[in-house]
């Protein structure tokens, strides 16, 4: 639900009571993953989504009846041939989600709160929930934070928190969301307990190297797609907030300079778009050692062999070589910056999601990239 935190950190400052759908977890062609949430307010304003649209309707009244009775549950939606069509799920997959109303006699308002504030400002922090286990502990909230703050808990034994402590705080190191499960020793419930760990951490970074026009529609790209845009060249002329007013940040140094000074992570994108061997062998030569999601360099086939050779005898190995996408992008036949700026970003998602690239027309790969299969409609609670 840290998804539409910031609208929800404005409903909870208003005082509005609120429930809160949030998908925990997902199986075959499901169309959001855990941690898309969508959120009802006593007025029965709707933001968000946990389906695409396929079974918004159903939440709808499920959040609104939470909000009515003030119960927690925890719903299924799958594919059944009888009711495929009721609700609307019809990609053949299986949805459980997690309806919480936030009213203001909630006991976890306040850290529910204190997530929402969070995620709005950009902080790092990590929600974790009980989403399978005893009905009475559904609905109660931990709010870990990186310097070790606790905030709220699970309502059940302090081993049960600080164990769920230390599993969320290893999420929230990754930056992921997902389901953790917890045996019965570290429960102390005399059963296993499932939560959904959303965490909320800084976007990822982007780093174009080489103020050109490509880069220009580069940053405009990967601002959409959420990333914090760096733009860094050597030439003050042509790195100016003027050219590249939605950049984030605009670095005027030596490229593999900069990239030696600053913070990457596992979720770090480099694009190198300068296709110069006086600025990409010794930037690549530094980037291809480090442990980030992408890096990719613009250039044609033959600038692509020359730099490798180049690479080479520096000492960089066959295996760094082998993490290098280039010629950077998917084959769109792009010819504008728009066009390519758009390849480019497409290689990205498809690296970061596990895609092939390819069409999916006539293609027999999973869209969503998970083999399993369940069934659509809903199948009642599971709680």
């Amino acid at each position: 639900m840290l998804d539409i935190a910031e609208e929800l950190d404005r409903w909870a400052r208003q005082g509005r009571e609120f429930a809160v759908a949030t998908v925990v977890a997902t199986s075959g062609s499901s169309p959001r993953q855990p941690g898309a949430a969508l959120a009802v307010d006593s007025d029965g304003t709707a933001i968000g989504s946990v389906s695409g649209g396929c079974v918004e309707g159903a939440v709808y009244e499920l959040c609104q009846q939470a909000l009515e009775d003030g119960r927690s549950v925890v719903e299924r939606f799958g594919y059944s041939d009888e009711d495929a069509f009721a609700v609307g799920l019809t990609c053949g997959g299986v949805i459980d989600i997690l309806v919480t109303p936030v009213r203001r006699d909630a006991p976890a308002r306040e850290i529910y709160a204190s997530a929402f504030a969070a995620a709005a400002q950009g902080a790092a922090a990590a929600l974790a929930r009980i989403t399978e286990g005893p009905r009475e502990l559904l609905g109660r909230a931990l709010l870990v934070h990186p310097d070790g703050r606790d905030e709220g808990g699970l309502g059940g034994h302090p081993e049960l928190d600080r164990t769920a402590a230390s599993e969320a705080r290893a999420m929230l190191d990754s930056g992921r969301t997902g389901g953790v499960t917890i045996g019965a020793d570290g429960s102390r419930c005399g059963q296993p307990l499932t939560l959904l760990v959303e965490s909320s951490v800084p976007p990822p970074r982007m780093i174009v190297f080489g103020a050109i026009d490509f880069a220009s529609a580069l940053v405009r790209v990967g601002k959409f797609l959420g990333y914090r845009v760096t733009v860094c060249d050597a030439r003050p002329v042509f790195a100016t907030a003027a050219r590249f007013p939605e950049a984030d940040e605009i670095v005027v140094d030596w490229p593999h300079r900069y990239l030696a000074s600053t913070e990457v992570d596992g979720r770090t994108v480099l694009c190198v778009l300068t296709h110069d061997a006086k600025f990409d062998v010794p930037l690549l030569e530094r980037a291809l050692k480090l442990p980030v999601a992408y890096v990719g360099a613009m250039g044609s086939r033959r600038t692509h062999l020359d730099r490798n050779e180049r690479l080479r005898q520096v000492g960089v190995t066959e295996l760094e070589l082998a993490r290098l996408r280039s010629p950077i992008g998917l084959d769109l036949g792009a010819r504008t910056p728009e066009e390519t700026a758009l390849s480019i970003a497409a290689e990205i998602v498809a690296a970061r999601r596990g895609g092939s690239g390819v069409s999916l027309t006539g293609a027999h790969t999973p869209i969503h990239h998970d083999p399993s299969k369940g069934t659509v409609g809903r199948i009642g609670s599971v709680a």
